[in-house]
């Protein structure tokens, strides 16, 4: 009976070694979580870092990109204004003020568009991709209208041109006609002239007989024949003569008559009845007042407002 005492004594000793095996694998199971736990937190803090990197880099590039961006806008609108100033000299040359006025029109509206887009242009230093997407299609739309604008006033221009042209041929033609009719009016009015034929001067004595010398001669006559001349009005003519001396004197006592505007000193006058046929043999004799000399004396005819005829004649 003592034996299986010492049995039972054995079997229960066994129990109070057991807590340590566990103690040790709480330990290796909490260095293994924190293990993890700064492998995780390592991963994630690089993965941050590598993100944020990443961030970095992408907006760098893209305020790169946006400030060439920018600098092709400002380019593309020094050559808007370019554009501008080229169209606003060539609109100067269209002349037809109807065109001008609607080339101005459209002018005007694009000017005052991209005046506006000048403000957004200095409103800020940097702007969006979106922003500069936008004002870029807002400068390729007032190019386009520029450039249809030029096309347009090249046209006008050469529309005007050919107008310019047609006219001056028309005003040349105008001026030819008009010179043609003119001239036929001259030619008409001329036609109705009287027309004045053997013109003769001759110096008289007191018998009324030729006088070889004029210094002794009393009256001095002219003679002549008007032909027949259908074109010329018939009715009451007053022909007026001028005499005018070697000296350059005129032979007064006719009184005046109205010539070309102006009034005009005769030396005699006659007044005759023409119904259109020849009259010949027709005489105006002037009375010497004072001593004529010798020389070429000049004799002239009016009537009508025309100036009939001039002719000189010699006396001894």
């Amino acid at each position: 009976m003592t034996q299986p005492m010492e049995h039972n004594n054995t079997t229960s000793s066994e129990p109070s070694r057991s807590p340590k095996p566990r103690k040790k694998n709480s330990t290796l199971m909490i260095a293994a979580i924190v293990a993890v736990a700064l492998i995780v937190g390592g991963a994630i803090f690089f993965a941050i870092k590598a993100k944020r990197t990443a961030d970095a880099t992408q907006q760098a590039n893209e305020e790169l990109l946006i400030e060439m961006a920018q600098r092709d806008l400002d380019r593309e609108y020094s050559e808007l204004n370019d554009e501008f100033s080229t169209f606003e000299n060539q609109r100067r040359l269209v002349v037809d003020d109807s065109v001008k006025r609607e080339l101005n029109d459209k002018y005007e509206a694009a000017r005052v568009q991209i005046e506006r887009l000048q403000q957004e242009l200095a409103s800020s230093e940097r702007r969006s991709a979106a922003e500069i997407s936008r004002l870029r299609n807002l400068l390729r739309h007032y190019v386009e209208e520029i450039d249809r604008l030029n096309q347009e006033n090249q046209a006008l221009r050469t529309e005007n041109q050919q107008i310019r042209r047609e006219n001056e041929q028309l005003n040349s033609r105008v001026s030819e006609t008009s010179r043609r009719n003119e001239e036929l009016s001259q030619r008409m009015t001329l036609a109705e002239r009287l027309n004045v034929t053997g013109l003769t001067l001759t110096a008289l004595n007191k018998k009324g007989k030729h006088e070889r010398k004029v210094s002794k001669a009393k009256q001095l006559l002219i003679t002549f024949t008007i032909p027949q001349n259908n074109s010329t009005p018939v009715g009451e003519k007053t022909i007026y003569a001028r005499i005018v001396s070697p000296s350059g004197q005129l032979l007064e006592g006719g009184g005046s008559f109205d010539f070309e505007g102006g009034s005009v000193q005769c030396t005699a006058k006659k007044t005759i009845e023409y119904a259109g046929e020849e009259i010949g043999g027709i005489q105006i004799y002037y009375d010497v007042n004072t001593p004529l000399i010798a020389g070429d004396y000049t004799v002239e005819l009016f009537a009508d407002n025309f100036r009939l005829t001039s002719r000189n004649f010699t006396l001894q």
